[in-house]
C-alpha cells in the first residue's frame, strides 16, 4: 500500500486536537452505491479489510489513515449525444417539423433518465493520512483537483478541517534550479536521472524533458545557462526513497528503495498485517522526508512560529 505520489496540506496543533474524532467522523461518511439516476458518490471506506465490520481509519502512533471512495457511472457524452440526434432525427421523420431547444433538452433529460439505470459503475480508491504530531495531510495523488476533493470529503465529515496548502519561504523553483546548476544539495540528497526545466520568461517558452539521463552532463547545464529553470526534479534521499519533485512541492514517482523494502520483509500472517507493517513504515521514512522538505524550504505549520 505504499503511496506513489504526494499531495501535502499542513494544519495547526489545534486542528491536531480535533482529529481525535476522525475515525467516528468518516464512519457516519462512508461511501454509499450510487441510485439509479445518480451519476456519482463520494464517501470514506475502510482502508483495511472490507465490509461493515471493518474499521474506517487505521492508526499507527501519531498517524492516521484514511480512505476516500468514490463511484462514478460511465456514460460517455458521445453515446448520449448520439441517441439524442436519432430520437431528434425520428421526429422530424415521423412528424414532419424542427425540435426546438428546450424540447431537445428535455429529450436529453428522458435519455439520462434512460441510460444513468443501465450505465457501467467505476470505482475508485484515494488513501491519506494525518501526522497529527508534525501537522501533514497527506495525500496520495498528483492531481491538485482530486486532492481538493478528498480534502472536502474530510472537512464535511468533520464539519470543518482547515488544512492549508504549503507556503514555501524558499521558492522551490529557484532553490532547486541552484541544486541541478551548482550541484549544492542539501546533505543526504543526490540527482535522480530526469528533470523537467523550462524557460519561465514565456508562458510558451521551451521546455527540456530529460528522463533516464546523466543530470550533470553538459547537455542539461546548457540549458541552464541559456536560462531555463526547473520544474520538476528526480531525486534520491538519504538511498533510501527516490521521488520526482515539482515546482509546486507535489511528490511524483515516489518509490521506496530496496533499503526500505527490505526492511518490510514478506511473512505476514495475513493481509491485515502486511498492510499495517507497510503503513507503519510509510509514516515512518515519509516523517523524515517532509521534515526535510519543511527544513529545505522553509514550509511554516500553522500556528506556529
Amino acid at each position: 500500500m505504499f503511496f506513489r505520489n504526494l499531495t501535502l496540506f499542513r494544519f495547526s496543533p489545534a486542528v491536531a486536537d480535533d482529529l481525535k474524532r476522525l475515525d467516528e467522523a468518516v464512519g457516519e461518511h462512508r461511501l454509499r452505491a450510487c441510485g439509479p439516476l445518480e451519476m456519482a458518490t463520494q464517501g470514506f471506506v475502510p482502508p483495511v479489510g472490507r465490509g461493515d465490520d471493518a474499521a474506517m481509519t487505521h492508526v499507527v502512533k501519531h498517524c492516521t489513515w484514511v480512505t476516500v471512495g468514490g463511484e462514478d457511472k460511465l456514460l460517455p457524452a458521445a453515446v448520449v449525444n448520439e441517441e439524442l440526434q436519432r430520437k431528434v432525427r425520428k421526429i422530424a421523420e415521423d412528424e414532419g417539423r424542427k425540435v426546438g431547444g428546450r424540447e431537445r433538452k428535455r429529450l436529453k433529460e428522458d435519455l439520462l433518465t434512460e441510460l444513468l439505470p443501465r450505465a457501467f459503475v467505476r470505482s475508485s480508491r484515494l488513501s491519506a493520512y494525518v501526522d497529527t504530531k508534525n501537522g501533514w495531510l497527506v495525500l496520495d495523488t498528483a492531481s491538485r483537483k482530486s486532492a481538493e476533493n478528498a480534502l472536502t470529503q474530510i472537512r464535511e465529515a468533520l464539519g470543518s478541517f482547515p488544512a492549508v496548502p504549503l507556503a514555501p519561504e524558499e521558492g522551490p523553483r529557484v532553490l532547486m534550479t541552484d541544486w541541478l546548476a551548482n550541484g549544492t544539495l542539501p546533505a543526504g540528497l543526490t540527482l535522480g536521472d530526469e528533470c523537467e526545466l523550462r524557460d519561465p520568461a514565456t508562458a510558451t517558452g521551451a521546455i527540456a524533458k530529460c528522463r533516464r539521463q546523466d543530470l550533470d552532463a553538459d547537455e542539461v547545464k546548457e540549458h541552464l545557462r541559456n536560462g531555463k529553470q526547473v520544474f520538476q526534479l528526480g531525486l534520491v534521499y538519504d538511498e533510501r526513497i527516490s521521488f520526482v519533485l515539482g515546482e509546486d512541492l507535489v511528490v511524483r514517482k515516489l518509490k521506496f528503495l530496496d533499503a526500505v523494502t527490505d526492511e518490510l520483509g514478506d511473512s505476514f500472517e495475513d493481509a491485515a498485517a502486511e498492510a499495517d507493517a507497510s503503513f507503519a513504515l510509510l509514516t515512518l521514512e515519509l516523517e523524515r522526508l517532509l521534515g526535510k522538505l519543511e527544513e529545505w524550504f522553509g514550509l511554516p505549520r500553522p500556528g506556529e512560529g
